[in-house]
């Protein structure tokens, strides 16, 4: 039996002993997408540190061009006469060695440089994606088995050791260890975005959704503004750069504690939700929770969902674009414009800030249309996927047609920033629309797909650009990008569904019915004899 998009009025009842529950107050579902806010903050901010770490990281008189390995400046102080005086004042690893065990431990500075050449810088920043891919499937299905607050915990304290331990790592194995620490990095971080859709699964009602979902997904903006500055303060403290790592590493381990602590699978597990709260979202989802047996993943019936494809369609095109935007656009205004954005911290943060405000209004919008019958569900979902392709492929054409003016390019690209966000309302949280107990599983293949896509986005980009320097080549660029935009939210539009599918929540067994019926004299020790009909 399908359940209509458009089916968004819910009429529950509040006993007595619950009467204090109100649904437009503050509830144990707005905490745990709080958690997962600042879970996600975490992940996007040591995501952006490693490419501001390595500034500080490397010594900056090194030809980054060229093809030196070496780990540590022992090699570099054995050609002297190469190098300049201020070279000579970075320590070696004897002498950091020798410096006594604070300094062996790199907890006081001076701090060592490395001769990591360009290619090497790269591949250690690569290194974190390519663990990220190899987990995104398999992260599904361990939050769907295991559930996502195990996963979530695990995730963050695995990235709390490998970040506090990675300059330990740098120092004494240098650039091959530092890359198999992130892909370690990568590995847990790949169970973060399967692991919150999954929570979202059973904790976001439909006529919530988008403010539940977006306000827990706004930690990737957030996290992108809050990264780059903080990792650029501590780099030139006395911390220095294994502070970084440290911090993040602290940070991490901080709220996978808060996550095992206060995180809960779902309402049926939270120890202090209330009946009502907890009756509210359940009937509004669909399904109890209260099945201990987990169900079996229908890859068949995913597999042959058109909604899934329209889903895998528009995360492809917003992944190429947003790495577009993040990657090639810098080169672009360096090459071209002129202008190194990424050596202002207040141009770099001012677009992503501006997402992250422009998030709760669409989040806001899509929920008003849905609550007050305006739009269906699935048109919904359209109208928002489509505010966050179509201004955004304008945005890359007009970038590549502007002026050689900050102000203009700045503009054009907080107008991009402003309204992609609007996906985050579309098609990333369809998935639950679709299907609210194989959410995670829909979005780790999506994820999967859209990114082992998006990784073409630079090498297209570098196979178009024979002359970084020529305006129209990158027109080129920009012109795939904005292409791809349009093709995949049309396709998107073509084929979305918001549908529940039949094979979301198959049908309870007779020890499920048992556990529900024992659920009945819990109800009626608060006092079942007040009811109060209360209508979103």
């Amino acid at each position: 039996m399908k359940v209509k998009d458009n089916e968004t009025s819910l009429q529950i009842k509040v006993v007595d002993g619950d009467s204090d529950f109100k649904v437009s107050g503050w509830g144990y579902r707005h905490q745990q997408c709080l958690i997962l806010f600042f879970c996600l903050t975490t992940a996007y901010s040591m995501r952006a540190c490693m490419g501001v770490a390595l500034v500080a990281m490397v010594n900056p008189n090194i030809n980054t061009e060229s093809l030196a390995t070496n780990h540590s400046l022992l090699e570099m102080n054995r050609n002297e006469s190469s190098l300049s005086p201020l070279d000579k004042n970075y320590p070696s690893m004897e002498e950091v060695k020798a410096g006594g065990f604070l300094h062996s431990l790199l907890l006081i500075p001076p701090y060592p440089k490395f001769d990591w050449s360009k290619k090497t810088q790269d591949y250690i920043l690569s290194s974190f994606f390519l663990g990220y891919m190899l987990l995104q499937i398999p992260a599904g299905q361990l939050a769907h088995f295991f559930g996502a607050r195990y996963l979530l915990t695990g995730a963050l304290l695995i990235n709390c050791v490998m970040s506090f331990c990675l300059p330990w790592a740098s120092f004494y194995g240098g650039w091959i260890l530092t890359s198999i620490f992130r892909i370690i990095q990568g590995l847990s971080q790949a169970c973060v975005i399967p692991g919150m859709h999954t929570m979202f699964g059973k904790w976001t009602t439909l006529e919530e959704r988008g403010r539940l979902a977006g306000l827990a997904y706004g930690g990737q903006a957030l996290g992108t503004v809050l990264g780059l500055p903080i990792t650029g303060f501590i780099a030139s403290s006395p911390l220095g750069w294994p502070g970084i790592f440290r911090f993040y590493g602290i940070l991490s381990g901080i709220f996978g504690g808060v996550i095992w602590a206060l995180g809960a699978n779902s309402p049926a597990e939270h120890p202090k939700i209330s009946m009502a709260e907890r009756k509210y979202i359940e009937e509004s989802i669909g399904h109890t929770g209260m099945n201990k047996k987990k169900l079996k993943v229908p890859w068949g019936s995913i597999l042959r969902s058109r909604g899934l494809y329209a889903i895998v369609i528009a995360h492809v095109g917003q992944t190429w674009g947003q790495l577009t935007l993040y990657s090639e656009v810098p080169a672009y205004m360096d090459k071209v414009m002129g202008v190194n954005i990424k050596a202002n911290g207040v141009l770099t943060a001012l677009p992503f800030l501006v997402m992250w405000f422009s998030n709760f209004f669409f989040s806001w919008f899509t929920d008003m249309l849905i609550v007050k019958k305006i739009l269906s569900v699935r048109n919904t979902r359209k109208l928002a996927n489509t505010l966050g392709s179509i201004p955004a492929a304008i945005g890359l054409i007009a970038l590549a047609y502007a002026p050689k003016n900050i102000y203009v390019v700045e503009i054009i690209l907080i107008v991009i920033c402003a309204f992609k966000i609007s996906c985050h309302v579309g098609f990333q949280i369809n998935h639950i629309d679709i299907s609210s107990n194989f959410s995670g599983t829909m979005m780790s293949i999506s994820n999967f797909v859209s990114n082992s896509f998006g990784a073409l986005a630079p090498v297209v980009a570098g196979f178009i650009l024979t002359d970084v320097t020529n305006a129209i080549l990158w027109r080129k660029v920009f012109f795939v990008s904005a292409g791809l935009y349009f093709f995949t939210n049309l396709m998107y539009v073509i084929l979305c569904t918001a549908e529940k599918a039949e094979w979301d929540n198959p049908p309870e067994d007779d020890k499920d019915v048992e556990d529900l019926k024992e659920m009945e004299p819990m109800v009626s020790e608060k006092n079942t004899n007040v009811t109060n009909g209360q209508k979103i």
